[in-house]
């Protein structure tokens, strides 16, 4: 049995990046000898993680031909969930990224032990599904580190050790990250963005978030990167749950619209975004509160623009169902904004599926665990005993959509 698990994770992710492939060329990508290749891909063969797809002739058409590698997609699952304020969505995949599984569960995360009961509630969920890795999208600051530590005021986490906390549950390695950066990542391998180098994602909703992906890969500075909902807008501004005053999101977010709509009389006490939304439609005082709203956040998403220079803007979220309404305020605040530079930055709207959100936590695991992240400050993970791949011949662990363009 091959010690170096090491060694052995850099011959899959190798496959994973460029199968089909023969044994002689992974050699080479990995600066290793012939025989190590073959000890490690007949190991790999053996578990099911690798799985032979045709031979094709040596060059020179001299010598035997080529037998090609490839990925056994079905031979591993990994778990992705985007954990929301009252509910988990939570998606299966196989090793390719494909969605083998979904589910939809309720969930209050500001209950006691809430770590130890989501992880619980994911391994329950799962059953005796094969996991070699979990990943996890959550609203606020993931500190850089082993802990996965989780700050969000929206839950009233702080410095929740998360992903140590659900790892020991769960009995593989999980990966913690801001929920924006699990969509971006989601947008550019299956969205609007796919392919596309440089763009940001805006979502808007219950809070407002920013995903930023730049030269190719999500990035995190040393961990919180892209709060654009507590950015400064209004210097004694409303307060917001930050403790602040005058975040965007304590200005454009949708509580902050009922709360200003409420305060104005244009709707009731017990009302909510979907009673100002539908008031809206006949009711200009309605229709500004969502306009200013959509002005503050064009604004803001301009001063992104000129200081990034993204190719395109992804907006997405729940709130993406009051766009026609933020439009009216966002277009005219954003165009009068941005540099001319700038003026063929691409705006897309998507609309809102948790699925996307999820499955792209389930894509940062698959790129962590195969090495095929090109981001080397990635996202928290935290990891049982023992490394991924370190297994023995089970060689596992224990355990999209249509799309607006907005012209700037």
């Amino acid at each position: 049995m091959l010690g170096n698990a090491g060694r052995r994770a850099d011959v899959l992710r190798v496959i994973a990046l460029d199968g089909p492939i023969p044994r002689t060329r992974i050699a080479d990508a990995l600066g290793v000898s012939s025989a190590t290749v073959t000890t490690i891909t007949r190991e790999l063969i053996e578990s099911g993680l690798v799985t032979m797809s045709g031979k094709r002739p040596a060059s020179g058409r001299r010598g035997r031909p080529l037998e090609m590698l490839s990925i056994a997609p079905d031979a591993a699952t990994v778990l992705g969930a985007k954990v929301s304020d009252d509910h988990v969505t939570a998606v299966t995949t196989d090793l390719r990224g494909s969605i083998t599984g979904r589910w939809v569960l309720p969930f209050d995360p500001r209950d006691d032990d809430a770590a130890g009961r989501l992880a619980r509630l994911l391994l329950d969920t799962v059953g005796d599904v094969p996991l070699v890795g979990v990943g996890l999208g959550v609203p606020g600051t993931v500190a850089n580190g082993d802990a996965g530590a989780v700050t969000t005021p929206m839950f009233g986490w702080r410095d929740l050790p998360l992903g140590s906390i659900a790892s020991d549950v769960l009995g593989v390695p999980v990966v913690v990250d801001n929920d924006v950066n699990t969509l971006a990542t989601w947008q550019h391998l299956h969205g609007a963005a796919r392919d596309v180098e440089n763009f940001l994602t805006v979502t808007i909703g219950r809070g407002i978030g920013l995903g930023v992906h730049l030269d190719g890969a999500v990035r995190r500075g040393r961990g919180g990167a892209g709060e654009l909902g507590h950015t400064l807008v209004i210097i004694d501004g409303p307060p917001c749950d930050c403790g602040r005053r005058g975040c965007l999101e304590a200005i454009a977010a949708e509580p902050a619209m009922v709360a200003q709509a409420r305060d104005r009389g244009i709707i009731g006490p017990d009302d909510g975004i979907d009673d100002l939304r539908l008031l809206a439609k006949d009711s200009e005082e309605a229709a500004e509160v969502f306009a200013t709203a959509g002005a503050h956040l064009g604004r803001a998403v301009a001063n992104l623009v000129n200081l990034l220079a993204p190719d395109a803007i992804v907006v997405a979220g729940e709130g993406v169902v009051a766009w026609p309404l933020l439009a009216e305020g966002f277009v005219p605040a954003f165009e009068a904004g941005i540099l001319d530079v700038h003026t063929d930055t691409t705006v897309i709207v998507e609309p809102w599926a948790d699925d996307a959100w999820a499955q792209g936590a389930a894509a940062l695991v698959l790129g962590w665990v195969l090495g095929a992240s090109p981001d080397t400050a990635g996202p928290s993970a935290s990891s049982p005993a023992g490394d991924l791949f370190a297994t023995d011949s089970d060689g596992l662990g224990q355990g999209g959509a249509d799309h607006e363009a907005v012209t700037a």
